[in-house]
């Protein structure tokens, strides 16, 4: 890392949406056309002055029965960024992101042999991986499989959360230590939501405690059965998941998003996003003062026009900076995804290849890649210019009422109307 001034540089680094949806039998990079555009999006992420990503291992695609590895198009993919010298931290479990053969996907009795052979096999064949994501957002992808019904096997309930926690996170807390002995110098980048629920209410305080859960369990930390979620999961009978053998983690990656810093008013219900946010460099003080592992911003994108993820980019950047200057070992920034998504306006419960605006470029009907005023922002932050360098665009409709609670947090901004060619009609 270096250093413009008195502010610490953050590595910026990549990043391409991969969930599979089994009902449909598609996944992010096929719904997007990065499957086979991807040499062109890595030649565009090069060109910003990007080298280091988060790169997804479509385990869904390479075993397409119990027996079988298809390696091939990961060979391709894998050896074009050796080659072009471009450090990816594998992602080898993104969501829902299994073989379709696993019918009832985290819940199947046969998840923890096939993952764990999966990610052997994996190791054996890139032993020059340097960092890697074994598992991707635990809580958010138990919550929204096995708590709220969301994605499959749709349990409800947490009941339903403890299950699938219980059928996975052994499988890769193994994983985490085999590890250790088939890729000794690569790094485990554990990744997860960051949240902080605010308001004075119960829930809240259930929100805080349930989001340390998982990492608390995975690290083998001392878990006191008092604690809000703690007691919850012991009354519904959750007790066995608490003798988890622990796992190992080298980097603790947040995931900070508007729509998971959620609001419980006193008189009850709760809203997303919160109005009387904290602030992202808080959020990494306290994870850095719980955990001491080494922090960056895993994911981070918002949903809206070009010149609205600009200014929410020079946000983020700027409190990765204060966080930094706090005394953070803050290890890199990523927006996630370097091109638009699909279909995640609707959680990925329909396949109608919807493009969601998140993107670094954006994506026109054709799929074509898009320049904007995000996609100079993000070249130039990747070439090392500082937040306050970045510019400072007005929010538009209805990304301003979204974001209403954090413009406190930018008051000392400069900021500007948006690029003429980029004004939106309400």
């Amino acid at each position: 890392m270096g250093h413009h001034g008195n502010v610490r540089r953050i590595e910026l680094i990549g990043a391409f949406e991969s969930t599979y949806q089994p009902a449909f039998d598609v996944d992010g990079t096929e719904a997007s056309g990065h499957a086979t555009r991807w040499r062109a999006d890595l030649e565009l992420l090069a060109a910003c002055g990007v080298s280091r990503l988060r790169y997804p291992v479509r385990w869904h695609r390479i075993q397409p029965d119990r027996h079988t590895f298809d390696w091939r198009a990961t060979d391709e993919v894998l050896g074009w960024l050796r080659d072009h010298g471009m450090r990816p931290i594998v992602d080898l479990c993104h969501h829902t992101s299994y073989p379709r053969w696993l019918r009832r996907g985290f819940a199947d009795r046969r998840f923890a042999g096939a993952y764990l052979r999966y990610v052997e096999a994996f190791a054996a064949r890139y032993p020059w991986v340097e960092e890697y994501t074994l598992f991707n957002e635990p809580l958010t992808t138990f919550l929204l499989c096995g708590q709220m019904g969301v994605w499959p096997p749709y349990l409800e309930g947490l009941r339903g959360f403890l299950a699938l926690a219980g059928n996975v996170l052994p499988a890769v807390a193994g994983a985490s230590w085999a590890y250790r002995d088939l890729l000794p110098r690569a790094r485990h980048v554990y990744v997860d939501t960051a949240e902080r629920a605010t308001g004075a209410s119960a829930p809240a305080d259930l929100a805080n405690d349930r989001r340390f859960f998982l990492l608390d369990l995975f690290l083998g930390r001392p878990i006191d059965p008092r604690r809000p979620f703690v007691a919850d999961v012991l009354a519904a009978g959750g007790e066995a998941l608490l003798q988890l053998a622990p796992g190992t983690v080298d980097i603790l990656g947040l995931d900070y998003y508007a729509h998971n810093q959620w609001h419980y008013p006193a008189g009850g219900g709760g809203r997303s996003a919160s109005p009387e946010p904290g602030s992202l460099a808080d959020l990494f003080v306290e994870y850095w003062d719980r955990y001491r592992l080494p922090c960056l911003l895993g994911e981070t994108n918002i949903r809206g026009f070009a010149p609205d993820r600009a200014s929410w980019l020079k946000y983020t950047l700027e409190q990765c900076e204060a966080a930094a200057a706090r005394g953070v070992p803050v290890d890199g920034y990523c927006w996630f995804p370097f091109v638009d998504s699909c279909d995640w306006g609707s959680l990925l419960r329909r396949s109608d290849g919807d493009v969601d605006p998140v993107g670094v470029y954006w994506l026109d009907a054709r799929l074509d890649r898009r320049p904007s005023s995000m996609s100079a922002a993000y070249a130039a932050a990747a070439r090392g210019a500082p937040a306050a360098a970045l510019p400072a665009y007005r929010f538009q409709p209805p990304v301003d009422r979204h974001l209403a609670g954090w413009l406190p947090q930018m008051a000392h901004w400069d900021w500007q109307g948006p690029p003429a060619e980029e004004v939106m009609a309400r």
